[in-house]
């Protein structure tokens, strides 16, 4: 029987609970999960593509279900060249659904081999983005219950360097 591959895609700039409680929750139903960090030019990120991937493959050490890439170019074209054939997308709120949804229709409208889950947050992650985990750290506020401890140092490290 073939392994069933899923492919979490996304900036991850950091990674949150919420998109920990989506991978969790995703390695229930799949054999495997890559999370896959997109090399997205157009987003001004905190953190590197490099910085991600050795963040999300620390934090997902005890999860050998779990495998970190990035990837670049058509989301639909790296998902069959990794061999799955379902995309997972994480919704906090209705908002989220919309834009989803066009991104889904697209790469339906690409491929037939790729399909698309959406998977709701969990409650206490509704609100939760990398956006606003940047903001309050930025800010100086607390975010201990928002990411993983290593996330937490590597943002003060970024937002209050050494002197």
């Amino acid at each position: 029987m073939p392994l069933r591959v899923a492919v979490y895609p996304g900036s991850f700039d950091p990674v949150t609970y919420g998109h920990l409680d989506i991978i969790d929750r995703a390695l229930k139903i799949f054999d495997g999960v890559i999370v896959a960090v997109a090399r997205n030019s157009e987003k001004n990120a905190l953190f590197t593509v490099q910085e991600r991937i050795d963040m999300l493959t620390e934090i997902l050490k005890d999860r050998p279900q779990a495998r970190v890439e990035t990837f670049e170019g058509l989301l639909v074209d790296y998902v069959r060249q990794a061999g799955a054939t379902v995309v997972i997308r994480g919704l906090r709120a209705v908002s989220d659904f919309e834009f989803e949804f066009q991104l889904a229709q697209m790469n339906r409208n690409i491929t037939r081999e790729v399909e698309t889950l959406f998977m709701m947050t969990s409650v206490p992650y509704s609100y939760l983005s990398s956006s606003i985990v940047k903001e309050v750290s930025h800010l100086n506020g607390p975010v201990d219950k928002l990411v993983p401890p290593l996330v937490k140092n590597a943002l003060d490290e970024k937002f209050r360097p050494a002197r």
